[in-house]
């Protein structure tokens, strides 16, 4: 574990369980995420803030690091060989890369129907609505969907491959923290994983705090973690250097 952000955050935002929320954060910052009751699931797309066209790749994020789920020291990947995030700071251990997110349908099916007509602001919302919301306050939309981060969850395969929710993977004041190395926008929501066994629908706050950290060092452990990681560092640089 790597603790980097400065003392005094200098944005701070509780999203409430089943919210979405979505800012560009700068290069230099990080982002912590806490878990404020236990049980949280952050789905979280990220985008290349300057050009959304570049977005975090799952396939070249897991391939390169040789992983199957995403933990302190390793780094988030845009499919353009760069890196959006390194992940410096995380007391959860697992975080879900692959299950995607929850629709209308799914919710439906294990949860019942709650509308805003019935519950105003209490009604039953979705990964894939509320992921939508948020892209399209910057112009994004469907095709710009790709396979979203899970924190916080942990999905662990059998022999025959079959995915399983592992319970409480999270407790009460667990946190995972991003430094991010280019301006991102970041858009992510608090509904339920999609492989959540529960039948009740209860998903859960988290806290984000935003501070200004330091640049990597050469012996940086996300950038050291894995020869891909610093390869993509060096195009990262190159990214900077090149547009002045």
């Amino acid at each position: 574990m790597n603790e980097l952000s400065s003392p005094s955050p200098v944005y701070q935002k509780t999203v409430i369980g089943g919210g979405m929320w979505s800012q560009v954060i700068g290069k230099g910052r990080a982002l912590k995420m806490t878990d404020l009751e236990g049980g949280a699931n952050v789905g979280m797309l990220l985008f290349n803030a300057d050009q959304p066209l570049e977005k975090y790749n799952m396939s070249d994020t897991l391939k390169g690091q040789h992983i199957f789920f995403l933990s302190y020291p390793f780094c988030l990947h845009s499919d353009m060989g760069r890196i959006l995030a390194s992940i410096t700071s995380d007391s959860v251990g697992w975080h879900d890369t692959v299950c995607g997110c929850s629709d209308a349908k799914l919710v439906s099916s294990k949860y019942g129907t709650k509308t805003y007509q019935e519950a105003r602001n209490d009604f039953y919302r979705n990964s894939h609505e509320n992921f939508l919301i948020e892209m399209a306050k910057w112009g994004l939309g469907v095709r710009d969907l790709v396979p979203n981060i899970n924190f916080f969850s942990k999905v662990t395969p059998d022999e025959a491959g079959n995915l399983s929710f592992v319970p409480d993977n999270s407790k009460a004041g667990d946190h995972v923290e991003l430094r991010f190395e280019m301006d991102t926008l970041v858009v992510l929501t608090t509904c339920q994983h999609p492989l959540d066994p529960s039948t009740e629908y209860s998903p859960q706050p988290v806290q984000l705090e935003v501070s200004k950290v330091a640049s990597p060092a050469d012996n940086d452990a996300c950038l050291t973690s894995r020869p891909e990681n610093e390869r993509a560092f060096i195009n990262t640089a190159d990214y900077f250097a090149l547009r002045g």
